[in-house]
């Protein structure tokens, strides 16, 4: 085999190679940007938990007409 010819084939397995590992470190931090989106728009932040109205207690309008 040339050397030219061996030179061509070692570039293009580290073309191959270099390639690989690039798309694995893009899947790798896309993974991590959709666990944080999942996380935020899914989890439970205690921060910004509101407390649904239907369990607040309700007034009780008899109360408000023995008060006039």
């Amino acid at each position: 085999m040339k050397k030219s010819c061996l030179i061509a084939v070692i570039a293009t397995l580290a073309a191959v190679a270099g390639a690989l590992a690039a798309v694995a470190v893009y899947l790798h931090r896309r993974e991590k940007e959709l666990d944080e989106y999942e996380r935020l728009l899914f989890g439970e932040d205690k921060a910004e938990t509101v407390e649904p109205a239907a369990e607040q207690p309700a007034e009780d309008p008899s109360a408000e007409d023995a008060a006039e």
